[in-house]
């Protein structure tokens, strides 16, 4: 999950930017969100860690630092199987 706010209202310009930054290889799933205050989130879904392990998969760079009211978040989460529900 990869998480940035940008410098106000440059929220617009952080979506796009976002949008634009392609992983290789892709994931499985990307999905791009807006929230209040100039935030965007991108998270993306992999069907298997590359070899080498975690580390491998590919991360979403953070954008110049004009474009940003702060530093880029970053979290990794593993699925807890037997925990869906629906």
């Amino acid at each position: 999950m990869w998480e940035a706010r940008a410098v106000p209202g440059r929220a617009g310009e952080l979506l796009d930017w976002a949008r634009s930054r392609p992983l290789d290889p892709p994931p499985t799933r990307r999905e791009t969100f807006v929230a209040p205050g100039d935030r965007v989130l991108v998270i993306t879904w992999w069907d298997t860690v590359p070899e080498g392990g975690a580390g491998e998969i590919p991360e979403i760079p953070s954008p110049d630092e004009e474009l940003l009211a702060r530093p880029v978040h970053r979290w990794r989460f593993t699925r807890v199987e037997g925990d869906r529900t629906g």
